[in-house]
């Protein structure tokens, strides 16, 4: 997917994947993925899909839900946030080990 925010490119083909997490299969109305990226030039991204009930989910017609995606830019504080949410620790200890301190 690719888009345009604020006149900077986003493409998940372009970008590194670190960490993507999942839920339920793509035929369940409340199905979502979401997959952070980060782009050669260092800034992260969330990109998400999901079913018509989710919150990728758009209106085609007058009550008429479909499933989508979207693009969505984050800062590096965020992009930690959401690998805790996301069970990243891995990644987190991997690409940003400079921001974490052991307890």
């Amino acid at each position: 997917m690719k888009k345009v925010i604020n006149g900077k490119a986003f493409s998940t083909e372009k970008a590194e994947l670190l960490h993507s997490d999942s839920y339920s299969n793509p035929s369940d109305f409340n199905y979502w993925r979401e997959a952070l990226y980060v782009t050669p030039k260092g800034a992260y991204f969330i990109h998400g899909e999901g079913g018509a009930s989710s919150k990728y989910g758009r209106q085609v017609e007058q009550n008429t839900w479909s499933g989508g995606a979207d693009i969505t830019p984050v800062s590096k504080e965020e992009a930690i946030q959401w690998l805790e949410e996301h069970d990243g620790a891995d990644v987190i200890l991997e690409h940003f080990a400079g921001d974490v301190e052991e307890a």
